[in-house]
């Protein structure tokens, strides 16, 4: 393995994704949780369930929302199953 990379992810709902990374590690995020934290006119669009449900896997193996990744979090973070406020 060269470094940590998510090689999938499913929307649960609820604006929750179960991650699985390369090294087998597999972790349910509440992202939304999160953006409900960071109020942001950034992030809040992504409160819409639609907005969400568009997010992808970058070529750095991170999940993002965005053109220009304008919601991206810290790999390691998510690896251990939570997002630091």
């Amino acid at each position: 393995m060269d470094y940590l990379r998510i090689d999938k992810a499913k929307y649960e709902g609820d604006l929750k994704v179960t991650l699985a990374f390369n090294d087998g590690v597999a972790v349910l995020i509440d992202f939304g949780s999160w953006i409900k934290r960071n109020p942001h006119p950034q992030y809040n669009r992504y409160l819409n369930e639609k907005a969400f449900k568009k997010y992808y896997i970058d070529d750095m193996g991170n999940i993002a929302w965005g053109k220009n990744r304008d919601l991206y979090f810290p790999i390691d973070e998510l690896h251990e199953g939570h997002i630091a406020t």
